[in-house]
């Protein structure tokens, strides 16, 4: 199966000598979700809610940063680049080190140190990036590479790159292609703010063209600790256990707004309480591994049908954007397992599992 770019080229002003650099990523899952839409007919009292989970953790790195990095990257090769550059608080450093790999383009990376979950920071060393690990945050990160680039020696992959945003747009078109219409909500953590622009990007190019009638309300989510689009201000120290949303000051925040503006949806915030309660909800009663971060999208589905914003009879999409392998201490430490440490005895093992 071709990438993204390729199934999608209709969308995209591409010749057709252009150099797609592919990892086959997206055709991600739309996975129903009974339990989460149970829980919304039992708690809140709407009944008929069709509940489905875009999971992006299948793509080649592991989350949706594939989708924006096979173009940014694909570009940063037509313009004669030699080297690409991002901060990250991980999932962009893994896409980028794995494409600028297949590109032959070197990688260089600018974490914040110490705010890195294991499984990305192992991926962005394996496949070769250069790695710098800065005392401060990603926006003390990407202010570095906002300079660094503007020497012309390295082109941003962050998602103030263009092409990543017209990347990401692709999953919409999935959702749409597997559900035969838009959703009526769209659920998505917000970060950087990049993705739920690329959403509603590509919802609307979707409408536009007649393939689909309708565009979803579009719902995102922050993490309270580093909810500036809420709040209205930089955040400048952001703090929360979401990872991957851990940004004071998203790049894409006017986008953003936007889209929350024009689809008439929202942009809220989840406390680490109910990102941790659905990311082990998804785990436990779905079967849905996700890093923490993803799970904000169903965390604010859930505070979304408490305020009476959802409708029963609706049709949702929460999108997960990595998945949970990406942050293994995380899964360890709110893992909903029973675990003991037993001799090599078949009765006291028998014992624990009430056998």
């Amino acid at each position: 199966m071709a990438g993204i770019l390729e199934r999608y080229q209709d969308f995209y002003p591409f010749g057709s000598d252009y150099p797609f650099v592919s990892l086959e990523e997206g055709n991600t899952p739309l996975i129903p979700a009974p339990a989460v839409a149970w829980h919304l007919g039992e708690a809140y009292n709407l009944p008929d809610v069709k509940v489905f989970l875009k999971y992006e953790g299948l793509n080649p790195t592991g989350s949706f940063k594939d989708r924006g990095m096979t173009y940014a990257v694909s570009q940063a090769k037509v313009d004669g680049a030699k080297a690409i550059i991002c901060a990250s608080t991980g999932n962009t450093s893994a896409a980028a080190a794995a494409y600028g790999t297949r590109a032959g383009l070197k990688t260089l990376v600018i974490l914040p140190e110490g705010k890195v979950a294991l499984g990305k920071m192992s991926q962005a060393i394996l496949y070769g990036a250069a790695i710098v690990e800065i005392a401060g945050n990603f926006d003390q990160a990407l202010d570095i590479v906002r300079a660094l680039g503007e020497s012309g020696k390295a082109t941003i992959v962050n998602s103030i790159n263009p092409y990543r945003i017209d990347g990401q747009k692709t999953g919409a078109f999935e959702i749409c292609d597997v559900l035969g219409k838009a959703p009526d909500y769209h659920f998505i953590p917000v970060g950087n703010a990049g993705n739920i622009t690329a959403y509603w990007k590509g919802y609307k190019e979707y409408a536009e063209r007649g393939i689909v009638s309708n565009r979803p309300k579009m719902f995102g989510y922050e993490a309270e600790g580093s909810a500036a689009i809420v709040q209205g201000k930089k955040i400048e120290n952001p703090e929360t256990l979401a990872t991957a949303i851990r940004i004071g000051n998203p790049a894409s925040w006017g986008p953003a707004e936007a889209a929350r503006d024009e689809s008439g949806g929202k942009i809220d915030f989840v406390t680490d309480e109910d990102t941790v309660s659905a990311y082990r909800f998804l785990a436990g009663r779905e079967g849905v591994f996700c890093e923490p971060a993803s799970a904000a999208s169903v965390a604010g589905l859930f505070k979304a049908a408490s305020q009476g914003l959802v409708e029963a009879g609706s049709t949702v999409a929460c999108v997960l954007t990595g998945n949970g392998l990406k942050d293994p201490d995380n899964a360890i430490k709110h893992g909903n397992a029973q675990l003991a440490k037993l001799p090599a005895d078949a009765g006291q093992v028998a014992e624990f599992f009430e056998l």
